[in-house]
């Protein structure tokens, strides 16, 4: 299984999230969205210019710019 941040994972494949390394502000809202440890998350499109991506998170649609995903370790499934 490789692991790698949030942004690195393509439309159509999975991960659960590992980790946040991301402090402060960014912290609490990728923690508000449903993205804590154990949580698995699916890449299911990305914008025309490729930023942002829309990832399935805990049955929601959420679109996340990939400087905001940067600190998200997740592990591919």
């Amino acid at each position: 299984m490789k692991i790698c941040s949030l942004n690195e994972i393509k439309v159509g494949e999975r991960a659960v999230v590992k980790d946040l390394e991301t402090k402060g502000a960014m912290r609490r809202r990728l923690l508000d969205i449903g993205l804590c440890s154990g949580t698995p998350v699916e890449c299911i499109g990305q914008s025309p210019m490729g930023d942002p991506s829309a990832y399935l998170i805990r049955g929601a649609v959420i679109a996340i710019r990939a400087a905001d995903c940067k600190g998200v370790v997740v592990r591919g499934i």
